[in-house]
């Protein structure tokens, strides 16, 4: 497993703590900003790793200090590293949809359990349509841009949100870029 430094990628983070993680047992899935990171290849980078997992935060505080991190409040961060980990409540879910199929990815900085790509776009979309996050919705067009994207399960989601009006934003946006 690759040491933590102050030159550690936020991708290269993601696989280091996801690795330990599983190593310990302990089930969780990166979610959030993070995720658009690594599926846009960085044209979109987040601060901070998000990780939605079941499991006491004690099992996590245990397990994160293997590699360094320190509990800080509601966050875990690592003195060589700018960038810190949280772990927002369980479960997965993106508006009234709970997420159960996620992408497993191995590499040599080790292991990461993360949102699918269509599930990223529609986490990203949830932020523009009920917080009007104008942010997010230009990272659900990077993702959509730079990954294989099941647009019919993203418009049914929309549709069940009863965001169809959003969605036909998106889908323009997208159109245009």
């Amino acid at each position: 497993m690759s040491k933590i430094n102050s030159k550690t990628t936020l991708k290269e983070l993601a696989f280091i703590v996801g690795k330990v993680l599983k190593d310990c047992s302990i089930d969780a899935v990166l979610v959030g900003g993070a995720v658009v990171s690594i599926y846009s290849d960085n044209k979109y980078e987040s601060s901070d790793l998000d990780f939605i997992s079941s499991d006491s935060v004690k099992s996590i505080e245990d397990a994160l200090a293997k590699i360094g991190f320190k509990k800080k409040g509601r966050y875990f961060q690592h003195d060589d590293t700018e960038f810190f980990v949280e772990f927002p409540p369980s479960p997965v879910s993106i508006g009234n949809q709970i997420v159960r199929e996620f992408s497993t990815l191995e590499n040599e900085h080790g292991y990461l359990r993360l949102l699918l790509p269509t599930y990223s776009v529609m986490d990203r979309l949830a932020s523009f349509y009920f917080w009007n996050d104008w942010q997010s919705l230009d990272q659900a067009v990077l993702i959509s841009k730079q990954q294989k994207i099941d647009f019919s399960k993203i418009k049914q989601w929309s549709q069940e949100e009863g965001e169809l009006e959003k969605y036909e934003i998106f889908f323009q946006k997208l159109k245009k870029n």
